[in-house]
C-alpha cells in the first residue's frame, strides 16, 4: 500500500497521475468551491467516497493543520471497520503552491499574503512528516525571489533569495533531503502538448533517494492531430484521419477504480461544447495559416497581402470602420498596402492568437482558450480538446461554468481554467512513480 495526499488538489491532475502510479489519496485540499465538484464527482466516478476511504477538505492552506488532516485519515471508515489498517507514515505529500506572490522582476509587497502560501505548504511538511515529497511550479519558479520571507523555523532569508534554495535549507531545517530542482516537459512523458513545469523532489532523512523520471517521447512526441483529431466536428475532414493509440487509451481509460479497472468513457463524451463566436471572428480566425500568430499574420499582410474577397462579414467591418468601397478594400489588402490601423480593423490589435499546427504538440494549455485556433476549423477549443491535450481520461468529466469573464476571473474556477491549471496526469504519474519504485 501507497499512501499519499494531494494539497492545492485543483480539479485533480496530480491526484489522477498518483492513482495511475499506484497511490490510495488519503487527504485532499484546495480552496476553490468550483474546484470541489468537479474533484469529488471524479473521486466518487473511481469508488473513493468521503469519509470512506478518502477525504476531500475545501480550505485555504493556512487554515490547516497536521493535527486535523491526520484526524480526517484516521477516521476514515475502511481504516475503522477492519478493512485496512492506518498507516502509522504518509509515504507522499504533492501540492503547487500559488506562485503569485514571489518576485521575477520589480519587488513586490513584504507583506503579500500569498508568499505566505509557499511557507504553509513546508509547514504542513513538517506536521504530517510525509516520507517523501512533491513540489511542482511554473517554470519561473528556479529564478524567482522572495522579498522579506522568514522561515518556519525563524530564519530570516534576504530579500532577492531564490526560491529554490529557500526551499532546500528550510526542508533540510526540518530533516529532509532534497535532489536539484528540475523543469521537466510534459511532452517528454506521453503529453501531446509543450509544457514546462519546475518539479522539486525531497525525502525524509533515511529514506532511499529517489530520481526524476527518464524521457519516454522526447523522440517521438505526440502532436495534436494525435491528441483531438476525432474530435473535429467537420466529419469530411474527420474521417480522413485515422485514430490514433493515444486518442483509443483516452476513450479507454488510464485511470483505475478502487477495483483497479479503468473507467471507459460512456455513451455521450462530456465537456464538448463549443465556443459561440459570430461570423466576423469565424472569418478572422480563416485567415490564420497552421502555426501562425496574430504578429506574424500581420508581417504576412504587409509582405504578401492578403485576399478576403470571399469573407463578407469582414469587407462589411472594413467597408464601415475604413469608409472605403469593398473593391478598395479588397485591392489593398491584397497588393498588401495597407496601414497599421486599417490591419487592426480586419485583424483587431491583438497579436497573442495563434492557429495551433496539427503535426506538432500544442502549445502550452491556459487558463483561457479564447485565443488557439483549430488547425482544421475556424474555431476555438472545446473543454474536452484541452483536456486531451492535458492527458485526462475522457471519462473524467469537468463540472461548473465552462468558462468566465472580466473580473470574475480572478476568483472563479471554471472548466477551462481547471483544465489550464492541472498538472498534465501522465506528467505526474513519471514523477510519483519514481517514489513509488523506493516505497
Amino acid at each position: 500500500m501507497a499512501y499519499a495526499i494531494d494539497l492545492f488538489c485543483g480539479a485533480g491532475g496530480c491526484s489522477e497521475g498518483l492513482i495511475q502510479a499506484g497511490f490510495d489519496i488519503l487527504f485532499s485540499s484546495d480552496i476553490s468551491d468550483m474546484v470541489e465538484v468537479t474533484y469529488r464527482h471524479r473521486h466518487e466516478q473511481l469508488g473513493l467516497h468521503q469519509g470512506y476511504n478518502t477525504w476531500f477538505e475545501r480550505s485555504d492552506i493556512r487554515n490547516l493543520k497536521g493535527d486535523y488532516i491526520w484526524n480526517a485519515i484516521k477516521s476514515l471508515e475502511w481504516f475503522n471497520n477492519g478493512e485496512r489498517k492506518c498507516p502509522k507514515d504518509i509515504d507522499l505529500i504533492i501540492g503547487g503552491p500559488s506562485c503569485q506572490g514571489f518576485s521575477r522582476a520589480g519587488r513586490r509587497k513584504k507583506d503579500d499574503p500569498r508568499n505566505m502560501l509557499f511557507g504553509e505548504y513546508v509547514r504542513i511538511i513538517n506536521e504530517i512528516r510525509p516520507r517523501y515529497i512533491v513540489l511542482e511550479n511554473v517554470e519561473g519558479f528556479m529564478d524567482m525571489q522572495f522579498i522579506g520571507y522568514v522561515g518556519i523555523t525563524g530564519i530570516h532569508y534576504e530579500d532577492g533569495s531564490i526560491t529554490p534554495n529557500i526551499l532546500r535549507n528550510e526542508l533540510k531545517e526540518i530533516g529532509y533531503q532534497t535532489l536539484e530542482p528540475k523543469i521537466l516537459n510534459a511532452v517528454d512523458f506521453g503529453v501531446p502538448q509543450r509544457r514546462n513545469r519546475a518539479i522539486f523532489i525531497g525525502f525524509r532523512d533515511g529514506e532511499k533517494k529517489p530520481k526524476y523520471p527518464t524521457p519516454i517521447t522526447s523522440n517521438s512526441q505526440l502532436t495534436l492531430q494525435d491528441a483531438i483529431s476525432d474530435l473535429i466536428t467537420d466529419t469530411s475532414i474527420r474521417n480522413e484521419i485515422k485514430e490514433s493509440k493515444y486518442q483509443k487509451e483516452c476513450k479507454k481509460g488510464r485511470t483505475p477504480n478502487i477495483n483497479g479497472k479503468p473507467i471507459p468513457v460512456g455513451d455521450k463524451l462530456t465537456c464538448t461544447e463549443l465556443p459561440n463566436v459570430t461570423e466576423i471572428v469565424s472569418e478572422r480566425f480563416s485567415l490564420f495559416k497552421q502555426g501562425e500568430s496574430g504578429s506574424n499574420l500581420r508581417k504576412r499582410v504587409k509582405t504578401e497581402g492578403i485576399d478576403i474577397s470571399d469573407k463578407p462579414a469582414l469587407l462589411a467591418l472594413c467597408t464601415e470602420k475604413l469608409n472605403k468601397s469593398k473593391k478598395e478594400i479588397i485591392k489593398s489588402f491584397k497588393n498588401g498596402n495597407v496601414s497599421d490601423d486599417e490591419i487592426d480593423v480586419l485583424l483587431t490589435k491583438k497579436n497573442i492568437r495563434q492557429r495551433w499546427n496539427a503535426l506538432q504538440p500544442s502549445a502550452t494549455i491556459l487558463s483561457i482558450a479564447d485565443d488557439y485556433i483549430s488547425p482544421w476549423e475556424a474555431r476555438t477549443f472545446s473543454v474536452r480538446e484541452m483536456a486531451r491535450c492535458q492527458s485526462f481520461d475522457d471519462s473524467f468529466e469537468f463540472l461548473g461554468k465552462r468558462t468566465t469573464g472580466g473580473l470574475l476571473r480572478r476568483t472563479e474556477i471554471p472548466q477551462y481554467t481547471q483544465v489550464g491549471n492541472a498538472v498534465p496526469p501522465l506528467l505526474a504519474k513519471a514523477v510519483v512513480s519514481e517514489i513509488k519504485k523506493c516505497i
